[in-house]
């Protein structure tokens, strides 16, 4: 499980590896550089990529002793995840790609224009959601509260929000993290242009599924029809009411059995 952009292993559910278990796998979760547990990075003296993000996901395997996994992998996580399944094809056995949007694409111009409040170009991935703009507009401080706050607009409006459980899984990840504020270092990570992130998705020979809500606030539904259109072969699932978290009940188990494996 790859999971996104300042997001420590401890945001995959409990739920989630608990029903993947009962199809009879197992599970492993990790704290990206800069989060959680993991290695801090200075990233001013040594920038790093999505590309190197995932060479660290091939030291995991590597560590465990693994020559290949199922991938699946959460937005940035899914970006990390398509970089697998084409620059490391022989140690993905199958790949979930899951609220995400294609890796390579640029999508500073779109966020760029909807924060301006122009319109959309036609060619254009469809822009992040007015309420999750407006959050971030907001500037709120950091720590748990703005967090819960980022969470709910995560969640959408569709599907309720397990406020408590988003709360405790924060509150935990903030007090075993090493240095909190270095997760803001893969927004930086996420922005920076690679050559490595331009190689086609048509090159993925995995079998591959697209889990995607239509209600996600950040990735809106066209970025996982357009990850679906590029991988031969995907298969997308779209989740009814899903934004782009999983902190609704019962929405763990669901996207659990969409996973391929």
């Amino acid at each position: 499980m790859i999971m996104g952009s300042a997001a420590q292993g401890v945001s995959c559910p409990d739920a989630l590896v608990g029903r993947l278990v009962e199809r009879g796998v197992q599970v492993i979760r990790f704290d990206h550089r800069d989060t959680g547990q993991s290695s801090v990075v200075d990233f001013d003296a040594h920038p790093y990529t999505i590309g190197d993000m995932a060479r660290d996901c091939l030291a995991v395997l590597d560590g465990h002793g693994l020559g290949s996994a199922h991938v699946a992998g959460c937005s940035m996580g899914g970006m990390i995840a398509q970089w697998l399944g084409v620059h490391a094809r022989d140690r993905v056995r199958s790949l979930t790609v899951m609220s995400s949007s294609p890796m390579g694409h640029d999508l500073r111009p779109v966020w760029a224009r909807a924060k301006a409040g122009e319109p959309a170009d036609p060619d254009d991935l469809p822009p992040p959601s007015p309420e999750f703009l407006a959050h971030l507009a907001a500037g709120l401080p950091p720590g748990v509260e703005s967090d819960v706050a980022l969470f709910r607009v995560f969640n959408g409006a569709v599907r309720p929000f397990d406020e408590p459980a988003a709360r405790a899984m924060l509150e935990l990840a903030l007090s075993r993290a090493t240095d909190p504020a270095a997760a803001a270092n893969h927004d930086r990570a996420g922005w920076r242009e690679a050559p490595d992130l331009l190689a086609p998705l048509s090159s993925i020979t995995a079998p591959t599924s697209i889990v995607h809500g239509d209600q996600d606030p950040v990735f809106p539904l066209g970025h996982g029809e357009a990850l679906a259109a590029a991988i031969p072969g995907a298969v997308l699932h779209i989740v009814s009411g899903m934004g782009h978290v999983m902190t609704s009940p019962g929405l763990p188990e669901e996207v659990a059995d969409l996973i391929r494996l």
